[in-house]
């Protein structure tokens, strides 16, 4: 991947959206070995995305998941605005009762930062957030 001199920005689209596909494999990888059933990966609802529906037990997990460069002055922790869980509680509940679940459900953020030297930090946030959320 390209330096970026004083920008978050990526150089271009197809590179961010490839980072980002990168991110979720990853976070997938992640969820996998810690057991977690992934059930849905890029689920939509409208415009409204799920990034990851997975199981840990009987709990059904909506995973939002934020990826990053190590460059990047933001973290990715950081960049989950209100509207954006909003979008994620509606996309979550139109998926329970499209699938007429009666689980408990989590809403859970996954970051993930990548290294210029190939590494990955990954960062679970489990109950991230709230079907409350402003």
């Amino acid at each position: 991947m390209k330096d970026y001199c004083c920008s978050t920005i990526p150089e271009s689209m197809a590179e961010h959206n490839d980072l980002g596909r990168l991110g979720e494999d990853k976070a997938a990888e992640y969820l996998q070995a810690k057991g977690y059933k992934i059930v849905e990966r890029n689920w939509y609802f409208h415009h409204k995305e799920v990034d990851i529906i997975a199981f840990d037990g009987d709990t059904v997990v909506f995973v939002e998941v934020r990826t990053r460069t190590s460059s990047d002055v933001l973290h990715p922790r950081d960049s989950v605005m209100p509207l954006k869980m909003r979008y994620l509680i509606l996309a979550a509940d139109n998926y329970v009762r499209y699938k007429k679940l009666d689980n408990r459900i989590r809403f859970d953020l996954i970051a993930c930062i990548s290294h210029r030297d190939g590494r990955w930090d990954i960062e679970h946030i489990e109950d991230a957030f709230t079907a409350q959320a402003e």
